[in-house]
């Protein structure tokens, strides 16, 4: 990987730890796999799929017990 032996990523390791804390890389690493999944997304199309799904206007069925929404009085007007 990278030409780098296992004994030098330890190195590499220990001294990610030391700098930002053992509190800090669980948020640090999170925000990395979001930030690839963004990017693959991105590349994919997937996420201009997911984007448009969430805007389309959901039919909202009448809850039990209320009646349906009346037309307006314009559209009443016009079908008289």
């Amino acid at each position: 990987m990278f030409g780098l032996s296992p004994v030098q990523i330890l190195l590499v390791l220990a001294i990610v730890l030391l700098l930002f804390g053992a509190r800090r890389l669980p948020d640090m690493a999170r925000g990395l796999g979001q930030g690839l999944r963004e990017f693959r997304g991105g590349l994919t199309g997937a996420g201009d799929r997911e984007e448009h799904a969430e805007r389309a206007p959901a039919a909202q069925e009448p809850v039990a017990g209320e009646a349906p929404e009346q037309p307006t009085g314009s559209q009443d007007a016009l079908r008289k």
